[in-house]
């Protein structure tokens, strides 16, 4: 399979590089927290109408969280008022996730104001960034109508304020085509390891769950075989993400980018992409969560598909990314995600263990097949 290049039609402009500062660093925790709330309510209500609604919780949540992430690329906070800026949107995240478990039957409300205030936060930072003023201007107008969708959703409930913040999570994805992006001088180096972070933050979320569907129960063999073989599948959707350095490999392609292209693919890997990856790890910890709690019985049906479902969304979005990107292997990882989907009935019908340990072994296969075809390409021993 051929690398696919990218022919760059000016030399990028000089951006300073720029290190991950610790308040960021701070601000993940509280992502944590989201992302241990949506996987509570999408176990709790594992149904098509709970999945719709982790969806469009999730995207509405992360469509913000990415937006910061943006701003401290633009903004590092490095200064007393921008660190109390950032420290005010940490709240506004640790109250939308407070309402996650009742955001559609009454605490929708406190969801959509904390998201208006976000909103006003993110506006006032970037008006400070030196971006064009037309482009403030825009993204400005487009935020208020989505912060306007969500919080006029919270006072309803059902299928009204599914639709009001399904249309928000519709104005996210036409959001970049209406703002000035070539504008905006994006630092790579940051941006990509600020990305890998979160995936790392999500991981711990799948950790947590193992945890938790341990519970009190004794430490048996059965219990502890499971609890090793999920932490082996969170360690396999690792390796599909850091394993080869692939972080480091897109920082440097990004960089040698125009500004035009860099920004526009930061949108398509990063914020729709790794949302994608989020929501594959988010069902991943959902079927972690009744698979270590009953390792030798059939889990449900839901909980089956969900394991599996999350380990090949996984994997077919950071195929994409890697395709985007120009890095090889694909062709494994696809099949493998197709693989995956197959793991359903054995989980459901045979026992959680079995799938399980499926799933680790296809995931041990892949990567191992990854190496030796690598090597050989490379005329090395295999």
């Amino acid at each position: 399979m051929c690398v696919h290049t990218r022919v760059v039609t000016s030399a990028p402009a000089e951006v300073p590089e720029l290190s991950v500062s610790r308040l960021e660093l701070f601000l993940d925790l509280v992502f944590v927290f989201t992302i241990t709330q949506l996987t509570s309510s999408l176990s709790h209500h594992l149904t098509v109408e709970g999945l719709v609604r982790v969806l469009v919780m999730l995207a509405v949540i992360w469509w913000m969280y990415d937006g910061f992430i943006w701003v401290a690329n633009a903004m590092p906070p490095s200064t007393h008022p921008r660190r109390g800026l950032l420290l005010l949107a940490m709240s506004g995240f640790l109250v939308m996730s407070m309402a996650i478990p009742d955001a559609f039957t009454g605490s929708g409300v406190a969801f959509g104001w904390a998201y208006v205030m976000l909103v006003a936060v993110h506006a006032g930072m970037f008006a400070a960034s030196g971006l064009p003023r037309a482009s403030i201007v825009r993204m400005a107008l487009i935020q208020a109508l989505n912060a306007a969708l969500v919080v006029v959703g919270g006072y309803f409930e059902g299928n009204a304020q599914l639709a009001l913040w399904g249309g928000a999570f519709a104005i996210q994805f036409v959001t970049p085509y209406l703002v000035d992006m070539p504008r905006f001088r994006l630092r790579a180096g940051h941006f990509v390891e600020r990305h890998a972070l979160i995936v790392i933050v999500a991981f711990g979320e799948s950790v947590v769950a193992i945890g938790v569907g341990a519970g009190d129960a004794p430490l048996e063999p059965a219990v502890v075989a499971a609890a090793v073989l999920t932490l082996a599948v969170c360690v396999g959707l690792w390796w599909a993400y850091f394993g080869e350095d692939d972080d480091e490999r897109a920082a440097g392609y990004m960089a040698a980018l125009t500004e035009a292209r860099r920004n526009h693919l930061a949108i398509r890997i990063y914020n729709v992409g790794h949302y994608a990856l989020l929501l594959g790890v988010l069902l991943v910890a959902v079927g972690a969560k009744s698979a270590v709690a009953h390792p030798v019985d059939r889990i449900g049906l839901g909980e089956a598909a969900a394991l599996a479902a999350g380990t090949a969304l996984f994997l077919v979005a950071n195929t994409v990314m890697r395709r985007t990107l120009g890095l090889v292997p694909l062709l494994p990882r696809a099949v493998a995600a197709l693989l995956a989907l197959a793991t359903i009935p054995l989980g459901a019908h045979a026992s959680a263990f079995a799938q399980l340990g499926a799933l680790v072994g296809l995931l041990a296969l892949t990567f191992l097949f990854e190496e030796r075809a690598g090597g050989a390409a490379r005329g090395l021993p295999v």
